[in-house]
C-alpha cells in the first residue's frame, strides 16, 4: 500500500499533467484553427506554409520535438532570458499566489501544443468539409469578409461536426504529456518513476497512475457525451413566439 506521502506526490504530478495538457490543448486549438484557415486559403503561400507545418509536425515523433525545443531552440536564447526563465518567480494578487512554471514545463508545453496543433488543424479541415457550401455563400451575402465568414460562421459548425475527433485528439494529448518526463517535467509519469525507484512498489504505483489517466479520459468522454446529448435535444426545442 502506498504511503500518504507517495499519494501526495502522485496527486501533485497529476495536477501538473492536467495543467500541462489543458494549456497545451488550448494553445493547440487556437493554432489549429489558424492553420486550418491557412490550409484552405486561396492564397498559395499560406496554403503551402500550413501544409509544410502539418507535414513536419505530424511526421516527426513528439519525443524528438520535445528534445528539439528543450535542447535545441533553448540554446539560441540570450543568456539573460535563460537566467530569467530558470529563476523562480512569484506574483501575488490579493491572497492568491501565482508561480511562474519551471523551465522544463515551458518547453514541454510548447512542444506538446505545437505537435497537437497539426492534428487539430486536420480534424477541423475534415469538419469543414461537412459544412454546406451554402453557409459560406450566405455569409458573403450578409456582408461577411472571408476571414469573418470562416471564424464566425463556418468554424463553429466545423467544430460541432468534428467534436468527437477533436475530443480524441485531446485525449491523445493527455496521454502524450507523459513524454514530457523525458525533459524533466514533474508530471504524473515522472513522479511515478521517482516513487517506483524509491519504494520498489511498481505495481501499486503504476496502477494508481493508470487510474488517474483512465478517470481523466472518462471525464472527457462524459463531457463529450453530455454535449452531444444537448446538441440532439436543441433542434427539437420549440422557439417561443
Amino acid at each position: 500500500m502506498l504511503s500518504g506521502q507517495y499519494l501526495e506526490w502522485i496527486w501533485q504530478g497529476y495536477q501538473v499533467t492536467v495543467v500541462l495538457s489543458l494549456l497545451s490543448c488550448l494553445l493547440a486549438s487556437l493554432m489549429g484553427a489558424v492553420l486550418c484557415a491557412m490550409r484552405i486559403s486561396p492564397v498559395s503561400a499560406l496554403n503551402r506554409l500550413a501544409r509544410a507545418y502539418i507535414a513536419v509536425f505530424r511526421n516527426t515523433p513528439l519525443l524528438v520535438q520535445l528534445f528539439f525545443w528543450y535542447f535545441g531552440v533553448s540554446g539560441f536564447l540570450p543568456q539573460v532570458i535563460k537566467d530569467w526563465l530558470l529563476t523562480p518567480h512569484e506574483w501575488r494578487i490579493a491572497s492568491i499566489a501565482i508561480y511562474w512554471p519551471s523551465y522544463e514545463f515551458i518547453y514541454g508545453f510548447i512542444g506538446l501544443a505545437f505537435y497537437t496543433a497539426a492534428y487539430i488543424a486536420e480534424e477541423l479541415r475534415a469538419g469543414i468539409r461537412t459544412v454546406a457550401q451554402g453557409q459560406k455563400h450566405a455569409a458573403y451575402a450578409l456582408g461577411f469578409k472571408p476571414l469573418q465568414a470562416f471564424f464566425i460562421v463556418i468554424l463553429p459548425q466545423a467544430i460541432r461536426n468534428a467534436a468527437s475527433p477533436l475530443a480524441g485528439q485531446y485525449m491523445i494529448a493527455l496521454k502524450n504529456s507523459s513524454l514530457a518526463a523525458a525533459i524533466g517535467v514533474s508530471e504524473l509519469f515522472y513522479v511515478a518513476s521517482q516513487i517506483e525507484t524509491r519504494s520498489l512498489m511498481a505495481f501499486q504505483v503504476y496502477f494508481a497512475v493508470t487510474l488517474c489517466y483512465v478517470a481523466t479520459i472518462g471525464l472527457i468522454e462524459a463531457a463529450l457525451l453530455f454535449a452531444e446529448m444537448r446538441g440532439r435535444k436543441r433542434p427539437g426545442q420549440k422557439v417561443p413566439s
